[in-house]
């Protein structure tokens, strides 16, 4: 299998799916995040907000795999600022880390899994893909882009065998929200909106994307599972 990022939530699915027996190769694009991993299979230092990088990837895992049967995408960015402050660099940075990378690599991958007539891709997409959270603009319309993208995905390549779903995650810890978090207040509110009275873990998000990238999940495609405490409940 490939994890692509090697950050916060792709190094705890990494870690989960090492404990599980899985064979894992990692992409990601700063050497010095995949340095920090161990008992992988092997590592690729890439840019996948390029063709190129993220064929170099999917190559990189069948060649050492053997095979591509199961693709994690846990890339993303966000800056916090209101819409009337973004810049065009912002905008199109947001949308080629998040979006784009989905698009090339989940193509790159899919053309491997349409071939063998197996395959699980699971995505990170964000309760900021349904919810309209002030200074998100960029980032939130990634993820509902990348909601979209899912689910065209998972229609065109359902009778292949192959499987396309995200797990959108609420407030969850990552290097993404550290220092978000850490500014006075702003812990305290977003526990206030979430009706499980706590923020989310990457421990939280493991489960989830093990679930859907196993082959008990073979009738489910297409579908964004909200992990999130309830807070799109709300």
């Amino acid at each position: 299998m490939l994890v692509a990022g090697a950050g916060g939530i792709g190094a705890a699915c990494t870690d989960a799916f090492l404990e599980a027996g899985a064979r894992v190769m990692v992409a990601d694009q700063s050497a010095e995040r995949l340095a920090g991993l161990a008992g992988t299979a092997g590592i690729v230092t890439a840019d996948l907000t390029t063709t190129s990088g993220c064929e170099q990837a999917v190559h990189a895992a069948r060649t050492e795999l053997g095979g591509l049967d199961v693709l994690v995408h846990a890339v993303g960015i966000n800056n916090r600022v209101p819409i009337l402050d973004t810049t065009d660099e912002d905008w199109d940075r947001i949308m080629a880390v998040n979006l784009s990378s989905a698009f090339l690599l989940g193509r790159a991958a899919g053309g491997v899994m349409v071939d063998a007539g197996y395959g699980r891709q699971v995505y990170c997409s964000s309760v900021s893909g349904l919810l309209a959270h002030a200074d998100h603009g960029p980032y939130a319309a990634s993820k509902g882009g990348l909601n979209q993208l899912v689910r065209v995905m998972a229609r065109e390549w359902a009778a292949s065998g192959v499987t396309v779903n995200a797990i959108a995650p609420g407030y969850v810890e990552t290097d993404l929200t550290t220092a978000h978090l850490g500014r006075p207040g702003i812990r305290e509110h977003y526990t206030d909106l979430v009706p499980a009275g706590r923020l989310g873990t990457v421990a939280d998000l493991t489960g989830p994307v093990l679930y859907l990238a196993s082959r008990q999940a073979a009738f489910v495609t297409g579908h964004v599972l909200y992990v999130d405490g309830g807070r799109t409940l709300v």
